[in-house]
């Protein structure tokens, strides 16, 4: 199944930091910003982290939930969270359940070796749970920022 602009996002139940279990369903009529990023505590997921949680208050003001997706444990992602003062919950996908669902697994190169891993990406999802926007292939710095206005936008648009 791919998913398609304009589609349904098929709802999903993940285990999340503050010992919580996530479903996308709960946050039906709301808007949802999922990022999903490589690897907790590495520079560019950390860049990237920082730059949601600094415009979170923003993102309220539109009434979208930020959700950051990784295949890291759930201590890592407790970890990273609070390492990094991030104000919104990080979700553990080891099982790549919900990484199958947005295919974000893609075959990556790493110091000439090639491994399967998380392609940098973030999907908007509008209050009604249909896939808004995409950003595939996502390079850190200005994205969250972009992210914000496309979410701006789709809120004005209601």
């Amino acid at each position: 199944m791919t998913l398609a602009i304009g589609q349904p996002v098929p709802d999903f139940t993940a285990t999340a930091t503050g010992d919580t279990t996530l479903s996308l369903s709960q946050f039906k009529g709301r808007q949802v910003v999922i990022f999903f990023y490589p690897k907790a505590s590495t520079p560019g997921c950390t860049t990237e982290g920082g730059d949601f949680r600094d415009r979170k208050a923003d993102f309220d003001a539109v009434d979208t939930v930020i959700l950051g997706i990784s295949r890291d444990g759930i201590r890592a992602q407790e970890n990273f969270k609070t390492k990094q003062a991030f104000n919104f919950e990080l979700i553990s996908d080891k099982d790549e359940e919900v990484c199958k669902l947005f295919d974000v697994i893609k075959l990556k190169k790493l110091y000439g070796k090639e491994h399967l891993g998380i392609e940098r990406s973030t999907f908007l999802i509008d209050a009604e749970g249909k896939l808004a926007r995409e950003w595939r292939g996502v390079k850190v710095n200005g994205h969250a920022q972009e992210v914000l206005e496309a979410a701006r936008e789709l809120h004005a648009s209601k």
